[in-house]
């Protein structure tokens, strides 16, 4: 009975196959090259997410700036004046035996998130141009978002009022206009910004010597910051 191995017969050996082939090396260089890919989207995406909030930290910023935190002028206003122991006599002069009073009703409207602090407010009173009288009132505080209401009083010399020409023409119709000059300076700070503020009143009214009180008045009203 033949043997059914075949010494002759040589057992040829299986080709590599080159289509799955890895070298070790090849893997040993890839491994790097994903861990500095891994980085470098990492590196990415933080500096986006960064970049990302310092644009939105601005625009907020850029909108409380020109809103809330926008630094706004205070509103002055005259809410009514009255003159006392304002005389005239029988040949149409002043009585110089006092001085004439002028009391004023003035209100500060602050429309700020921050108080308004001023210092000592400075009103002037004018004739025809000439000064005739000065009147102070002293410092203080209006709050955020809130209106402050001051008396001014105005001690008026009536002889610097008779030295002006104009006032025994006015004085035949009945009438005398003055002139009143209020200036409040002051600060408002908000947050970390801090803004001088000048506020100007000019007001011109006219007295009635028959009714004895104001019959018409007209203001002007001007802010610095």
């Amino acid at each position: 009975m033949a043997s059914p191995f075949n010494p002759r017969e040589q057992v040829k050996p299986l080709a590599p196959s080159s289509r799955y082939s890895v070298r070790s090396h090849d893997l040993e260089d890839d491994v790097p090259s994903l861990h500095i890919t891994k980085f470098s989207q990492r590196n990415y995406y933080c500096c986006g997410l960064a970049a990302a909030m310092f644009l939105i930290l601005a625009v907020i910023a850029i909108v409380l700036g020109f809103t809330i935190f926008h630094v706004k002028g205070p509103r002055i206003t005259m809410n009514g004046v009255t003159i006392e122991q304002l005389t005239i006599t029988a040949n149409g002069s002043l009585q110089t035996g006092s001085n004439i009073t002028l009391l004023a009703d003035v209100s500060i409207k602050n429309p700020n998130v921050a108080s308004f602090k001023y210092e000592n407010t400075t009103t002037l009173v004018y004739f025809n141009g000439t000064e005739v009288g000065e009147g102070r009132s002293p410092a203080g505080v209006a709050k955020a978002r809130r209106t402050m209401r001051m008396n001014v009083t105005v001690d008026i010399v009536p002889a610097k009022i008779l030295a002006v020409q104009e006032f025994f023409k006015e004085s035949a119709e009945g009438v005398l206009t003055l002139t009143s000059f209020t200036r409040v300076h002051g600060k408002v700070k908000v947050v970390m910004v801090k803004r001088n503020v000048v506020v100007e009143l000019n007001c011109t009214m006219t007295y009635n010597f028959t009714s004895q009180g104001i019959q018409g008045d007209k203001c002007k009203r001007r802010v610095r910051l």
